[in-house]
């Protein structure tokens, strides 16, 4: 009986068990990526927030909200969160708004609104 044969690299065929698995890593690498782009998305909208209030530059913006997030020891997307927020209801912790308002002095004199 010939043996069956199976394009070079290719392997044995997989079980259902292995298609299963395989499956859910998928489903999880999407799930990462939607957090991902969101994330994003995101911090992109609180930059140009800050840009806006404080003109500073893009570069800066980010810079101001990466220190913030180190200073306050909050995940970088979460303060972002809080200051898109902040610019639909005008509450900011205060906390986080001191920090702000520290890290934008050393980019030069700002008034946040």
């Amino acid at each position: 009986m010939p043996s069956q044969s199976h394009p070079e690299g290719s392997g044995p065929p997989e079980t259902a068990t292995d298609a299963t698995e395989r499956i859910f890593e998928l489903e999880e690498e999407v799930h990462q990526l939607k957090e991902a782009v969101t994330s994003h998305a995101v911090v992109d909208q609180a930059i140009g927030m800050i840009v806006a209030w404080a003109r500073v530059t893009p570069d800066q913006g980010w810079s101001v909200l990466r220190e913030v997030s180190q200073h306050t020891n909050i995940k970088l997307r979460n303060i972002a969160e809080m200051i898109i927020i902040w610019g639909r209801n005008g509450e900011l912790p205060p906390e986080i708004r001191a920090e702000l308002e520290d890290t934008l002095d050393r980019y030069g004199p700002t008034r946040l609104p």
